[in-house]
């Protein structure tokens, strides 16, 4: 006699498998994702502190969203209809005032001439607003390789990646996506050290303490992102764009509940932190294009 069991044969029982088996959600994705969303310092705290068993780990909880992240922006082919026709609008804008611009700085060295001036600091300028206008006309119409035939203002050792990344930009921006899901972990090392400064030789909050507050904040802004992506694709660019301003707000909210800050204090380095945020995720960027370039 054969033994019999009871197997749930469906989808929702594989990936509710998948989902347990690799990351252990079962259960603590809901004891997460609410706390991460509004008391993220709470969430960061308490996993600080020892209460481990109910929560995602950071650090699976970064790598899942960052899976999810650039399955979507492959899944999706990059931008919708919608934002690609925004992008290319507000390109067109700022081709217009470039132009005018141009046209401006072209009256006034008429004048210059006419009057026997010099127009050497004007030619500079014209020139200089005519190559970045030539750049971002190839970018309205899809055709990087017009950066190409710009002049290339780099070192002799820089140059070369650059002309051969302008004239197959498709394979830099591939090696730009691949690397970027790669290297996302780099991420955390690069934010940690900004964290520190915001309390510096602390003896009551450690480096455990900023890497966990930083492995959470990037899980969260991650998503942040698909969920915009979402709204895009959706047709809803509009509402996708208030999640510009959620990061902040999140920030402030962690900060306060991780350290016990007062709303001063809280404040005073959101706004520290929002800056360095800006400048950790530049080096990230700075990181990615190196790698495009020279790999």
């Amino acid at each position: 006699m054969r033994p019999t069991w009871h197997v749930h044969r469906t989808l929702r029982a594989f990936f509710h498998d998948l989902m347990h088996g690799v990351l252990h959600f079962e259960g603590k994705i809901w004891n997460t994702l609410p706390l991460l969303a509004w008391k993220p310092g709470e969430l960061t705290r308490r996993y600080i502190d020892g209460e481990r068993a109910k929560f995602v780990s950071p650090i699976a909880l970064f790598l899942f969203s960052v899976f999810l992240l650039f399955a979507l922006a492959s899944f999706s082919g990059g931008f919708s209809p919608v934002q690609r026709e925004a992008v290319q609008a507000e390109l067109g804008r700022d081709i217009a005032r470039q132009e005018a611009q141009v046209t401006a700085l072209q009256k006034e060295r008429d004048e210059r001439l006419r009057s026997g001036r010099s127009t050497a600091a004007l030619d500079s300028r014209i020139t200089d607003l005519q190559g970045e206008t030539a750049v971002m006309r190839g970018m309205q119409q899809g055709d990087v390789r017009k950066i190409a035939k710009t002049e290339i203002n780099a070192p002799d050792w820089l140059r070369g990646p650059i002309e051969k990344a302008a004239k197959n930009p498709d394979l830099l921006f591939y090696k730009l996506r691949t690397n970027a899901y790669k290297f996302s972990w780099m991420l955390i090392p690069l934010s940690v050290p900004f964290l520190w400064l915001l309390f510096p030789f602390s003896r009551r909050f450690r480096l455990y303490d900023h890497t966990v507050f930083v492995t959470y904040s990037l899980s969260f802004i991650t998503l942040l992102l698909v969920a915009a992506i979402l709204l895009g694709l959706a047709g809803l660019p509009q509402v996708a764009g208030f999640a510009a301003l959620i990061p902040p707000f999140h920030m402030y909210r962690q900060l306060k509940g991780t350290y016990g800050l007062s709303r001063a204090n809280a404040l005073l380095r959101t706004v520290l932190l929002v800056g360095f945020s800006t400048i950790a995720l530049g080096l990230f960027g700075i990181v990615l294009v190196g790698l495009g370039l020279f790999d």
